[in-house]
């Protein structure tokens, strides 16, 4: 079911505007992630605690295929513990709106010392539809207010099945910081302090 699902059409396809205004996810929901959900903190560093694999080569393959995209900068993180590594947009890439940003022009970042798990931003719907089906949550610090509803947490892949799935989050979560996606805002810079 899950490479069917996979095979007829990516995430980042699903959260883009239909011609009747409707979102291609409406007709191709996400997978279910198996299992429970993981255990996090609600402090900071906001980390998942459980459900870890043995070792980072599911993450690893996340952000190595992350920085084959134009556009796409690896470095540090900075919002994130000591050894995170962040997806950001070149300065020469086109930026979409503040709240696709978690800091200047990072969108994402992967977690270091044992979390293998993502914080990134996603559209407002897909962020729903991919906590709904188990994959993410809201960044704790989002459910108070302090930074965008857009910033969620992405459970750490624990199989090259949950590697495409976070894959295809990570690449929705850069579509919205090109602009590419659906936007709740203006063209521009990024968020500061989030």
């Amino acid at each position: 079911m899950f490479l069917e699902w996979h095979s007829i059409i990516g995430l980042h396809q699903l959260s883009t505007k239909t011609q009747r205004g409707t979102t291609m996810s409406d007709t191709h929901p996400l997978p279910h992630r198996e299992g429970v959900r993981p255990s996090t903190t609600a402090e900071l560093p906001h980390s998942q605690t459980d459900q870890q694999p043995g070792d980072d080569r599911f993450l690893s393959a996340v952000i190595t295929e992350a920085a084959t995209w134009p556009g796409v900068a690896i470095g540090a993180s900075g919002v994130s513990v000591e050894g995170a590594r962040a997806l950001l947009l070149t300065d020469a890439a086109p930026a979409g709106a503040p709240e696709a940003f978690m800091i200047g022009r990072e969108f994402a970042h992967a977690h270091a010392q044992g979390d293998h798990s993502l914080h990134l931003t996603l559209p407002l719907e897909l962020a729903d539809e991919a906590e709904a089906a188990g994959w993410t949550e809201r960044h704790f610090l989002a459910l108070t207010g302090q930074i965008p509803r857009t910033n969620v947490m992405i459970y750490a892949p624990r199989d090259e099945d949950e590697v495409t799935v976070v894959q295809e989050l990570v690449r929705a979560s850069y579509d919205f910081a090109r602009g590419a996606g659906p936007s709740t805002g203006r063209p521009g810079g990024g968020l500061t302090g989030a």
